[in-house]
């Protein structure tokens, strides 16, 4: 693929591309680039359907060396999110044809839109800069001399308007926010240690201009973060909250958005171990906070909001030694909550609740978001298509919704409800941390975080076990981890 992608030199682009739409002839400005008929024969192969996101290819023998039409899917029903997967297609395309620079010239084909379904040149470009910055990520830092890696070739992208440009920094930087996280989530946790990605955060930070301020060992007990502390004690490598803030030049006096990542550097399930392959792949237990980290990222970089926004890592590696804590344990929270421990592998939402309680309390908050990696039973409620997402207001919620078709990391509401609280009751403490039955598996765990929530406060919880990675090529995504939660967090923090 290629490493970086730029945008502009439109002089010296090597390839063109240009749109179809299914069923459609070539508009006047595309007949106008054919200067030997190449790009209509080429419309006309049986394999030019106009079907959104295909490619067919033509190969003119002046001007370009080649061009590359896309389809653009049905006229009357057009949907520029489509555009997300054409530049995943195109960037594939570009790569196995061996060309760095291309040009585009799609407004012919998007005039031929109606009124009413217009869009900007400005948006088509983030659709198609988003696709291409996602499918060139890779993770080749840890090939070593058994394996040769082909160097990384520069890309460069242009159009004719200056908008169009604009929206495709602006879809490469939401992207990137993306890749920073599947990168985050990638690294083994032989490296990605809850210091690491303390680390990690800082470097972030300093390059962004946004603060970063580590809690960990005495600053834990200070601050009663007992989950953290009792969750991450049998582990050499200790726990820490990491908090980023991004602050505006102006209005710095609104009340922060505030997110909590469940940031489990990995996850054996410490006593109550994970058996029959069960910890393979748990290392991405932390891609809730790598989700929040390429959201911070994007905000700095990309959004810029009006508004400061908090990110609240909170990180531990579940393990196990004779410091590990048990089943039968009941632990105090920072906000008096008291909790019995029924299941040391339902160790994510004890880290969250003390993300939540310091949240709540010491933020201040407009709103509150949790992201995590939280229930195997979101996956067999929903599968890989949309993540849970419970929420205490309406509104908030209406933001969530609209923001996971925005960015293609959706969401489905799931219920609230004190029916699903009384399952987490304890027999000696408040509540348990995982009840004794597994019925509404994922309410549950909302249920649980609830107890952490203070009343008035606006709070959305998203489950995303079933989004944060996948086995099969899903437009620009290929197989390993999404990012999910990065553009969708950053597209809310831009709503609101």
């Amino acid at each position: 693929m290629f490493d970086p992608i730029k945008v502009g030199s439109r002089s010296k682009s090597k390839a063109l591309v240009v749109g179809m739409f299914k069923g459609q002839p070539l508009d006047a400005d595309t007949k106008a680039l054919d200067t030997d008929g190449s790009i209509a024969a080429a419309s006309k192969r049986s394999e030019a359907t106009g079907d959104a996101g295909s490619i067919v290819q033509a190969y003119p023998t002046k001007g370009y060396d080649r061009v590359f039409i896309i389809g653009l899917g049905d006229k009357a029903s057009f949907d520029i999110a489509t555009l997300r997967n054409s530049g995943g297609a195109l960037g594939r395309a570009l790569s196995a044809a061996g060309i760095n620079s291309v040009q585009f010239a799609l407004s012919g084909a998007m005039a031929k839109l109606s009124k009413k379904a217009q869009v900007k040149p400005f948006d088509v470009g983030a659709m198609l800069g988003e696709g291409f910055g996602l499918v060139c990520w890779t993770y080749d830092g840890l090939r070593g001399s058994a394996t040769t890696v082909a160097k990384k070739p520069t890309l460069t992208l242009s159009g004719s308007h200056a908008k169009f440009e604009d929206g495709l920094r602006r879809g490469l930087g939401m992207a990137e926010g993306s890749n920073i996280a599947r990168t985050l989530s990638q690294t083994p946790p032989n490296i990605a240690t809850p210091m690491w990605i303390a680390g990690e955060c800082k470097k972030i930070a300093r390059k962004t201009g946004m603060k970063c301020t580590v809690f960990s060992g005495k600053k834990l007990e200070d601050e009663r973060l007992n989950g953290l502390i009792n969750v991450g004690k049998a582990s050499e490598n200790k726990p820490c909250m990491i908090r980023m803030e991004y602050t505006p030049k102006s209005g710095k006096s609104k009340a922060p958005i505030v997110i909590v990542g469940k940031t489990m550097s990995y996850d054996s399930g410490g006593l109550s171990i994970k058996v029959g392959g069960g910890m393979v792949g748990m290392k991405r237990d932390k891609d809730g906070g790598c989700g929040a980290i390429g959201a911070m990222h994007i905000i700095a970089n990309v959004i810029k909001p009006n508004r400061p926004v908090v990110a609240l890592l909170v990180s531990a590696e579940n393990s196990i030694s004779d410091e590990a804590y048990r089943p039968d344990d009941v632990i105090e929270f920072r906000n008096g909550v008291t909790v019995e421990i029924t299941n040391t592998d339902a160790e994510g939402r004890l880290v969250m609740a003390d993300g939540l309680c310091w949240a709540c309390e010491k933020e201040k908050p407009e709103f509150v978001v949790d992201i995590a990696t939280l229930t195997g039973g979101v996956v067999v409620a929903l599968g890989s298509a949309y993540a849970g997402c419970w929420s205490n207001d309406d509104a908030l919620f209406e933001k969530f919704s609209d923001a996971g078709q925005a960015s293609n990391e959706r969401v489905w509401r799931m219920p609230l409800d004190k029916d699903y609280t009384a399952l987490m009751k304890s027999p000696i403490a408040d509540i348990v941390n995982s009840a004794p039955v597994r019925e509404a598996h994922p309410i549950q765990g909302a249920a649980f975080l609830e107890h952490f929530v203070e009343d008035g406060v606006k709070w959305a919880h998203v489950d995303i076990a079933g989004t944060h990675a996948t086995k099969s090529t899903k437009g620009p995504i290929n197989p390993g981890p999404t990012g999910f939660g990065a553009r969708l967090l950053a597209e809310v923090v831009e709503r609101s």
